[in-house]
């Protein structure tokens, strides 16, 4: 294994040089929260492709094509379906707000009393992703090292917290082409061919499986379309996913880039599918269909192969924990602490004084993340409530001001709060994995949104003609409004 060791400790250092790199280039608050919104599309793929491809994208779409066939590659699936759908309908108006979270775009479109409150379910939402990506270092630090679980997640999570606080979205951004580049060869170009090679073939996969295996609907319609509207439309409105269309050079490099990231994730979600299928063969009998990743990287792969693919892994984790850190720290800051003490941004003198205090929101939450992840033990359930508060609290406030004019802030504001509270009673009366809390959840808030939209006076001309001229791209040279008094939100 030193050979082994030795890949990954030189990707672990190649990760920390990332972040001081990226220290002397973020000068600013756009530089260090959205990479100056400088990036090209070769960059914007990559990056977006490392964010939406984590840990469950890799470990646990394998661990569906163990338990499933085929059609276990569905949940990623649907997030690269969700992606292509921002990017072609979505990404160029978004970029072209200049905006710096999905509260500010809120603020704009309803006049400025929606941020708080939705600050506060999309802060929760980056938390819980945050955490959940962090919690999967136990297990492949458990493979690597054998080391005990705490000590794990404290490894990894401080890895990727002391580069992202060092240089913001500029060291996330670079750190993310290498786990990209890594991902594509571990992953794509040696473990699929190997795992399909070592399980006989496709031939041999078809005789020693079951029919149900290689059907594409396989895992169910029901669990589909769950995934479709938790996933495909989580994709639509998560800050994380946001943060990321902000950084694009131009409406067309977020558009074409976007989608070019989006085609590579259903090529993955196939890949893990089948990587996982082969694994069956295999290993018919594993404790756990999670396992089956790990299993198959540990038993089968040559000495230096194996390391790469577990530094894959390593990746994909990193990628979406320091894309959901980010994320979590500019909504705390921005949306929330901001708000609550009435700050102001003018000048960019200020600007750059801002750097350090993102800085040391994203330490905070950093520290935050590590410690609810050890204490936490259930990956999915955390998963689940972060997907559940997001679609069901923020997707029709949010959908319904880029589509529906007539949609007001008091609409969105009871929109987000029934929405929000129904997921969180329903969880609590259906259980946390049950489908129930983020369907009628949805229709709730949906409902309530039309309603009081509906019965409340439409939005202010003057608010929906500055929308419109951000929107086209007209007026957006200046930084975002300032943060509204606590008094008003």
């Amino acid at each position: 294994m030193a050979v082994d060791y030795a890949v990954i400790v030189v990707y672990l250092a190649g990760m920390l040089a990332m972040g001081w790199w990226g220290m002397r280039r973020a000068k600013s608050k756009s530089e260090f929260l959205v990479a100056g919104r400088r990036l090209g599309p070769w960059m914007y793929s990559g990056t977006m492709a490392a964010i939406v491809l984590g840990g469950a994208s890799t470990i646990g779409g394998v661990g569906l094509g163990y338990q499933y066939g085929l059609s276990g590659a569905w949940m990623v699936f649907t997030i690269g379906l969700g992606l292509l759908a921002l990017s072609v309908f979505f990404s160029a108006r978004i970029a072209r707000l200049k905006v710096y979270t999905v509260s500010e775009m809120l603020d704009l479109r309803y006049g400025g009393r929606a941020g708080l409150i939705s600050g506060v379910v999309m802060w929760a939402y980056t938390l819980m992703l945050a955490v959940t990506s962090t919690i999967a270092y136990a297990t492949i630090f458990d493979v690597l090292f054998d080391l005990d679980r705490t000590l794990s997640i404290i490894l990894g999570g401080a890895i990727v917290v002391a580069y992202s606080t060092l240089g913001g979205m500029w060291s996330i951004t670079l750190t993310d082409m290498v786990q990209f580049v890594v991902k594509t060869i571990g992953v794509l170009l040696l473990l699929l061919p190997i795992a399909v090679i070592k399980a006989g073939g496709f031939s041999e996969m078809k005789a020693q499986l079951p029919t149900e295996y290689f059907d594409p609907l396989g895992i169910g319609g029901e669990t589909i379309f769950t995934y479709v509207l938790i996933y495909t439309f989580g994709m639509l409105i998560g800050q994380d996913i946001w943060q990321r269309v902000f950084t694009a050079r131009s409406d067309r490099t977020a558009r074409w880039g976007g989608t070019v990231a989006g085609t590579y994730c259903l090529v993955y979600a196939v890949a893990g599918a089948v990587i996982g299928t082969a694994a069956k063969v295999m290993y018919p009998n594993l404790p756990s269909a999670d396992a089956a990743f790990a299993t198959i990287v540990k038993d089968e792969l040559p000495v230096g192969v194996r390391g790469l693919v577990l530094a894959a892994a390593l990746a994909a984790v990193m990628s979406t924990s320091s894309g959901a850190l980010i994320a979590c720290a500019t909504v705390a800051n921005n949306d929330i602490w901001s708000r609550l003490r009435g700050a102001v941004t003018r000048g960019d003198g200020e600007e750059r004084d801002e750097v350090k205090g993102n800085r040391i929101f994203i330490l905070i939450m950093g520290i935050a993340v590590i410690a609810i992840a050890i204490a936490l033990n259930n990956v999915v359930e955390a998963l689940t409530v972060a997907y559940n508060l997001l679609v069901g609290g923020l997707l029709v406030p949010i959908l319904g001001g880029l589509l529906w004019r007539r949609g007001t802030a008091a609409g969105a504001l009871a929109s987000v709060c029934v929405g929000g509270v129904a997921v969180i009673g329903l969880m609590a009366t259906y259980g946390i994995l049950a489908n129930e809390p983020v369907y009628y959840g949805l229709l709730a808030s949906l409902a309530v949104y039309v309603v009081v939209s509906l019965a409340t006076k439409p939005t202010d001309a003057a608010v929906l003609v500055a929308w419109r001229e951000r929107l086209a791209g007209r007026g957006a040279e200046a930084e975002p409004a300032p943060a509204p008094e606590p008094a008003t939100t």
